[in-house]
């Protein structure tokens, strides 16, 4: 659990950034109607979240920054109301908010047009993340419309609006230690549910039952929701890069690719485990899931202070380029075929993505155009696959197979933490785990 003091401290660090005479407008996230009048399982903003810990709708943050560098956070949220609270779940309320999550001053929901008004009016510099939810761009350009249209009133809008977004995703990309805690947390969670998953599996079962006994194991360890939706993918589905159907049944013989994580208290886990129907993988299998872990092994290598995502992913591409030609997969030079970039008809995708609130978490990749070396406290996923369609034109015994290996890594001072390292991963290890259920 991340302790209140530390989105505080979150706060202040972002109100340190932000000039003076500015103001910082950042919305929470919006419930969102499934089906006539149901809505999906409401999750807060990851910046929103990441700034305040708040998870009630509709709520606002205005990080408000005096000519004289004076900073206050200013919360809105929705206002008590007996009735709504007996359909739809209790409120905390502007009062109660403002001690619980230490904001200098909160102001009921409904007070929100004519504050945002006093708020912005005077300042020099708007930050506010435009595009992200089109309802609240049309309140923040009528208040505009309002400074600029009223100069008798004394009103005088923001000569300049910045993007809020590169400053909060700098800070979210360096995980603290209680985020990695969550995260750690998160990854065991879910490598624990991708070992059940592996028990089950079981010829005549479907990708469903698997999928099926991965959420209910997050939910029973307290992560209610998947961070994304859950990849089942057996035989040729394995090669749908995002499969989500899985309503397939699991036949002997076959492949099953699982991309799932858990999230927890926000934080994301993302794992891909490929393992066998039977139990046991036939030779053509074990040749590209060897290749495929080879490759992802020497990955890891590269993931340390200083090294970049595209260094470990050269190292991929040459690992996969060497084993394809071996067998007999590519044809030519490996430097040639590496430098066609050959493999890529096999392995289309990056080979990984950061890692934190969002599954495919913010966070730059290149800095004044350069690749973005690691630095302690970056999470990302390294993920490396070799895919071959039923239609490939590859040896027959590799048509239909799909392989993926994904696992969740922590940059650290002398290299990296492997956070779901609990999942197995050698085919003999796998194997024998599929024995013993």
């Amino acid at each position: 659990m991340i302790k209140n003091e530390e989105f505080v401290a979150r706060r202040q660090r972002l109100l340190h950034s932000l000039k003076n005479n500015s103001v910082a407008v950042i919305p929470a996230a919006t419930e969102l109607t499934r089906s006539r009048d149901t809505e999906f399982p409401f999750r807060q903003d990851s910046d929103f979240f990441y700034l305040t810990g708040f998870k009630e709708p509709d709520a606002v943050l205005v990080l408000s920054k005096d000519k004289e560098g004076a900073a206050s956070s200013i919360l809105f949220c929705r206002n008590k109301d007996k009735l709504a609270e007996i359909w739809h779940g209790r409120r905390i309320g502007f009062e109660k908010a403002k001690s619980q999550f230490s904001m200098d001053e909160t102001y009921a929901l409904s007070e929100l047009d004519n504050e945002l008004l006093t708020f912005i009016n005077g300042r020099q510099t708007l930050y506010f993340a435009q595009g992200t939810y089109n309802a609240f761009d049309e309140k923040i350009w009528t208040v505009l419309s309002t400074l600029r249209g009223a100069p008798k009133k004394g009103y005088r809008a923001p000569e300049v609006i910045q993007d809020i977004r590169p400053l909060v995703h700098e800070m979210r990309l360096f995980k603290s230690d209680a985020e990695i805690a969550v995260m750690r947390q998160a990854a065991k969670i879910s490598a624990q549910a991708h070992v059940r998953a592996m028990q089950f599996a079981k010829a005549g079962a479907t990708e469903y039952q698997l999928e099926a006994e991965i959420h209910h194991h997050y939910a029973m360890n307290g992560a209610r929701y998947p961070a994304y939706g859950t990849i089942v993918g057996s035989g040729n589905n394995a090669n749908i890069l995002h499969y989500t159907e899985n309503s397939d049944v699991l036949k002997d013989g076959d492949l099953i690719l699982i991309d799932s994580g858990c999230e927890l208290e926000g934080y994301a886990a993302d794992i891909t485990r490929t393992f066998p129907v039977s139990g046991q993988y036939n030779d053509a299998q074990k040749d590209i899931y060897n290749l495929v872990l080879k490759a992802q092994l020497a990955a890891f290598d590269e993931v340390k202070p200083g090294g970049t995502l595209v260094q470990a992913n050269n190292v991929v591409m040459r690992v996969l380029t060497e084993g394809l030609v071996e067998l007999g997969i590519l044809a030519g030079t490996v430097d040639e075929l590496i430098e066609a970039q050959a493999c890529k008809a096999f392995y289309m995708h990056g080979l990984g993505h950061w890692l934190g609130l969002d599954v495919h978490d913010v966070g730059e990749y290149k800095l004044d155009e350069a690749d973005r070396p690691f630095e302690a406290g970056m999470v990302l996923t390294i993920e490396p696959g070799l895919y071959f369609d039923e239609d490939a034109e590859v040896p027959a015994q590799f048509k239909g197979i799909g392989v993926r290996i994904e696992d969740d890594l922590l940059v650290t001072q002398e290299g990296y933490e492997n956070l779901t390292v609990d999942v197995p991963k050698s085919i003999d290890e796998i194997e024998a785990l599929m024995r013993k259920a």
